[in-house]
């Protein structure tokens, strides 16, 4: 989809405790819904929904394995998304803390 995307619906995914993690799963490298459910503690359905508006706007990829949904980051994007906000230094800033609070 090429349409013009909301930047704080990005940002607010981007935010979200558990969407974050799923995020920074995929910056690893690919992978499918059942592992990032299981990372995530959230059922194999809702990985697809909580990534549904960052998949519409090329965020995240999808393609198919199998049969299975296989994820990966677009990190060029969600860094571009980031970099580009008025308030990049407050975005780090919450990154970091939510990182700390993850990790």
């Amino acid at each position: 989809m090429n349409e013009p995307f909301d930047r704080e619906k990005i940002v607010e995914c981007m935010f979200d405790p558990i969407t974050s993690l799923i995020i920074s799963e995929l910056e690893n490298g690919e992978k499918n819904s059942l592992y990032l459910a299981e990372k995530s503690s959230i059922p194999e359905n809702e990985v697809r929904e909580r990534l549904s508006y960052l998949i519409d706007h090329n965020f995240i990829l999808e393609r198919q394995m199998d049969g299975k949904p296989v994820f990966s980051a677009n990190a060029k994007k969600l860094t571009q998304v980031v970099e580009e906000g008025e308030n990049f230094g407050a975005a780090i800033e919450g990154l970091e803390k939510m990182d700390s609070f993850l990790n």
